[in-house]
C-alpha cells in the first residue's frame, strides 16, 4: 500500500458540506471521498499512472474504497 501523507486542506464550507453528504451517500469517510474524487479527476486528465490506481478504480467501478 502506498504511503499516506497528511496535509491541511482549506475549503469553502458549502463545498465541504456537499462532499460530506456525498461521502455519506456512498458510505465513505470524508477523507476517502476526497481521495476518490481526486483520483477520478487525475485519471480523467491522464495524470495518474494505472499502477497508482487502486484495483477497483482500474476496473472502472465507483464502489467504496474504505
Amino acid at each position: 500500500m502506498a504511503e499516506r501523507k497528511p496535509f491541511l486542506l482549506r475549503v469553502d464550507r458549502d463545498v465541504l458540506d456537499a462532499v460530506q453528504r456525498w461521502a455519506g451517500d456512498d458510505l465513505r469517510s470524508l477523507n476517502a471521498q476526497i481521495e476518490f474524487l481526486l483520483r477520478r479527476a487525475l485519471r480523467a486528465e491522464g495524470r495518474l499512472k494505472p499502477a497508482d490506481t487502486p484495483r477497483a478504480a482500474r476496473r472502472g467501478t465507483d464502489e467504496p474504497q474504505g
